[in-house]
C-alpha cells in the first residue's frame, strides 16, 4: 500500500489519519494485536481503536503507542535540528540564543500638515 497523502498540502486531519493509519499497519506487520499493544503501552483497548481510527487521541497516547512498538526513536526526525549553524554561531561569538527578541518596529512619524495649520493661537 503506497502513501498517497501529501503532507504539504493535506489538512491537520488528514495527516493525522495517515499517521493513524500507518501505526496500524506497523502493528499488524508485527502481528501484535490491539488488546496486547494496549497492554504495553499503558492505555485500553478502546485508545488503540480511536488512535488506528484516526479519531484522536492526545500526544502522551501517541508516544506511549510508539514506545510499546520500539519505534519512539522515528519521532526525532519530526521536527528539525534547531542547532545554530556554524555561520550564526560566529556572529553571536560562540553563544547560543536563550530567549527569543522581537523585532523593533519604528514609530509612526507625526502626521504631516501643512505650514498654516498649526496650533498656534492668534
Amino acid at each position: 500500500m503506497s502513501d498517497s497523502v501529501d503532507y504539504a498540502i493535506a489538512s491537520s486531519d488528514q495527516i493525522e489519519l495517515d499517521l493513524c493509519k500507518k501505526v496500524a499497519r506497523i502493528r499488524l506487520a508485527r502481528n501484535i494485536t490491539q488488546e496486547y499493544l494496549a497492554q504495553q503501552a499503558g492505555v485500553s483497548v478502546r485508545t488503540i481503536r480511536r488512535l488506528e481510527a484516526g479519531l484522536g487521541v492526545s500526544f502522551d497516547t501517541f508516544i506511549r503507542v510508539l514506545t510499546a512498538l520500539g519505534i519512539q526513536q522515528n519521532l526525532q526526525s519530526l521536527l528539525p535540528d534547531p542547532s545554530i549553524r556554524p555561520i550564526d554561531r560566529a556572529a553571536l561569538k560562540g553563544t547560543e540564543r536563550q530567549r527569543a527578541k522581537p523585532r523593533k518596529t519604528k514609530p509612526d512619524p507625526a502626521p504631516w500638515v501643512w505650514g498654516d495649520e498649526t496650533d498656534q493661537k492668534p
